[in-house]
């Protein structure tokens, strides 16, 4: 039973109406168009999907306030330059615990806090024109944490140039990749 009732809480269990679901039905996403906000990125001569930080808290505070927490996501993304869509958080555990999500155009930010270990565990990954590494002090001045740890990947970058070409919407001519892997074919058949 305990089970379910998580389900229900994180708005997953299908037998039972939550708030969860219920807010889900209220906002509907614009539809992608030639204004896209998620396009790949280049820094530093490398060209890939957008930076993903994984980001640590410790010594953290006020990591079970749903209000507080989503005011922060809130501001972390009006600082990076991301476009939110939504803001989606939920109670864990009885000890106070936050998951939850906001739902950015270029992406997301997430948090699971453990408020009776002073811990978060955040993750931030944004394409476009976004700056997530705004977002890192944010945090640790927002939650007072005595120590943060940031890792980053960037996502995307092992894509063949062709195939982030495509994803970039840049100009590409499929018919001579099409010709060339025709010739290819023909080369091998005889």
């Amino acid at each position: 039973m305990a089970f379910d009732d998580t389900l229900f809480q994180l708005g997953m269990d299908l037998t039972r109406s939550s708030p969860a679901q219920k807010e889900d039905l209220v906002f509907s996403a614009p539809v992608a168009n030639d204004d896209r906000k998620d396009f790949f990125v280049e820094r530093d001569g490398v060209r890939f999907a957008g930076s993903h930080l994984i980001i640590d808290l410790f010594g953290a505070k006020r990591l079970d306030d749903l209000a507080y927490i989503k005011t922060t996501l809130e501001r972390c993304a009006r600082a990076a330059g991301a476009t939110l869509l939504n803001v989606h958080l939920h109670p864990t555990s009885p000890k106070g615990g936050v998951a939850g999500v906001a739902v950015l155009a270029e992406s997301h930010i997430t948090i699971h806090s453990w408020p009776e270990a002073g811990y978060a565990a955040l993750d931030v990954f944004m394409c476009g024109d976004t700056k997530p590494h705004l977002v890192v002090p944010m945090l640790k001045a927002a939650f007072d944490a005595a120590d943060v740890q940031v890792k980053e990947h960037r996502r995307g970058e092992a894509l063949e140039p062709r195939r982030w070409q495509a994803a970039a919407r840049q100009p590409v001519s499929f018919g001579k990749a099409k010709a060339a892997r025709r010739r290819s074919r023909q080369s091998q058949a005889a």
